[in-house]
């Protein structure tokens, strides 16, 4: 069974923790366009990729093992200190000098795998860095629409997101990522923040055009809550909402919901029937009211749905 998981942060490595338990061909397509942090600073200094979320994926494609488990902490280390290396992560600058060495992205990010023995192959979205635009409703001045840029500054913005862009508009697809996406089982679409890490994976044409056309089967899992500044006051239907008006031609077939999410006047059920989908409702919080996903849970909700298909 071939899956792709799209996606970037906390929410993709969630997935790609979940899903690792049902697939060995397993690719995980991250979102380039993070600003800041260690990221910000290497994209800036090193004309390369933002490396952060390509690192937390490669983190949970790790083994099991003590080798894994042992690589994982070495990825997601920080370094303390007063100096240049302040809060750069050890992955992050591993990434960059490989990419540094090779010269190319994605062969970079199979030798970090390789190294790793990661269960999986992580992949960017786009050949270039990104920029997101967003515009919001800032309570400062919440009767005209403003432009926020940069996906850090989208992401803590004080007001309301309205809809988000990239700049470039057309930016070219990871040749590689675009025919994971062909070739998959199953295309998975978060969890993870819903304007910087969700929305962006459908808006590189090719890739989006990929997801669209493609005969595999689609999964959106939703987030559990609300996110504060960038999804604040969103409700669970208005976050489907807003994807199929960022994304209007694609089609979904499974919407998966913790069973904290869902309403008694089944709103929530009817918004994923108008995108196509059944929803899949279970328990898949690390415990009640987490804003976190179970990977064990999050597996178990997969699997059904899959098998439901």
């Amino acid at each position: 069974m071939k899956v792709v998981a799209l996606g970037g942060g906390h929410g993709l490595a969630a997935s790609l923790s979940a899903l690792r338990h049902l697939t060995r061909d397993l690719t995980g397509v991250v979102t380039v366009a993070d600003n800041g942090g260690s990221s910000g600073r290497l994209r800036e200094e090193l004309g390369v990729l933002p490396p952060g979320d390509l690192r937390m994926a490669l983190a949970a494609l790790c083994g099991d093992d003590e080798w894994g488990r042992t690589w994982a902490g070495i990825l997601q280390h920080r370094f303390s200190s007063d100096g240049p290396l302040k809060d750069h992560a050890v992955g992050n600058l591993l990434i960059a000098a490989i990419w540094d060495q090779l010269g190319d992205h994605v062969a970079g990010l199979d030798l970090v795998a390789e190294l790793l023995g990661a269960q999986g192959r992580v992949l960017p979205m786009a050949a270039v860095p990104l920029d997101i635009e967003a515009e919001v409703h800032l309570r400062s001045a919440p009767d005209r629409l403003t432009v926020v840029r940069g996906q850090s500054q989208v992401a803590s913005v004080d007001g309301q997101v309205v809809s988000v862009r990239l700049d470039p508009l057309d930016p070219p697809a990871c040749p590689e990522a675009v025919t994971a996406v062909k070739d998959a089982d199953w295309v998975t679409v978060g969890p993870g923040s819903w304007f910087t890490s969700v929305m962006p994976t459908l808006l590189v044409p090719e890739l989006r055009d990929a997801l669209v056309s493609c005969t595999a089967n689609r999964i959106l899992v939703l987030n559990l809550g609300e996110q504060a500044g960038e999804t604040e006051g969103l409700t669970p239907t208005d976050h489907l909402e807003v994807l199929g008006a960022h994304a209007p031609e694609l089609g979904l077939d499974v919407v998966i919901a913790d069973t904290s999410l869902v309403d008694p006047r089944g709103n929530l059920e009817a918004a994923a029937r108008a995108l196509g989908a059944r929803l899949v409702v279970a328990d898949v919080a690390l415990s009640p009211g987490s804003d976190q996903h179970d990977p064990i849970r999050l597996a178990a909700a997969f699997s059904r749905a899959m098998k439901q298909a």
